[in-house]
């Protein structure tokens, strides 16, 4: 199968590429920075997904990962709400033979905590999501969305390099512990290549913050 993924060159959205291209899959990743994927089932574009405009022409996807974000960037909105629109909307009409539709939201999505734009942008993903899996209900694709809490990834380093401040966090998260970019991607594939009964569902996957401890903690 054929994968496009935004936000390909670091983070979850790099470890779903390699895992998607280690089970035989071609990959297109899409990014504002240079791809860091080297494989010969894997090719890079570079492109902001706010400019629609500057967006490759892809048709012969089966996968859409929406995974591209910004946090307490100040445009979060218009990068994590906007840019998912843009690359969505695009892509759902060009690629005929879409199964599959995955959102990247956040568990802010659900609870509201942490930076107040960036969380109202990851609400917007979730309902988004909702209406696309409507839409594309009739084309037999299913659309979810997965909204993680905290994951080992470089844009959580304020917090991880902080002992102090990453032993709040665990005093905080019931399971105390967090999620690896593998984890992460094990949901994603999931969701992806097997599920097909399933849309129109945000997945909180969390170790238990939201539902039985729900409190947000970040560097001062």
């Amino acid at each position: 199968m054929k994968i496009i993924i935004t936000g390909a060159s670091s983070g979850i959205g790099r470890r779903a590429a390699e895992r998607y291209i280690e089970k035989g899959h071609f990959v297109y990743g899409i990014d504002i920075a240079e791809g860091t994927v080297n494989d010969s089932n894997y090719k890079h574009f570079t492109a902001d997904i706010r400019d629609k405009n500057s967006l490759p022409d892809i048709t012969d996807a089966d996968i859409l990962f929406n995974n591209a974000g910004v946090q307490n960037s100040g445009a979060d909105i218009e990068t994590n709400l906007f840019g998912t629109i843009n690359v969505t909307e695009k892509y759902v009409e060009s690629n005929k033979n879409l199964i599959s539709v995955l959102f990247n939201a956040s568990a802010s999505s659900v609870t509201g905590q942490e930076f107040a734009e960036y969380a109202a942008s990851k609400a917007g993903v979730a309902g988004y999501m909702k209406n696309t899996a409507i839409r594309l209900a009739p084309r037999g694709i299913t659309v979810n969305a997965v909204s993680f809490g905290g994951v080992y990834t470089e844009s959580n380093a304020p917090v991880i390099n902080d002992p102090g401040c990453f032993e709040k966090i665990m005093d905080v998260t019931p399971l105390k512990r967090w999620m690896t970019e593998d984890e992460a991607a094990d949901w994603i594939l999931f969701l992806t290549l097997v599920n097909r009964s399933m849309s129109g569902q945000n997945l909180l996957i969390d170790n238990g913050e939201a539902e039985l401890n729900p409190t947000f903690v970040w560097k001062d």
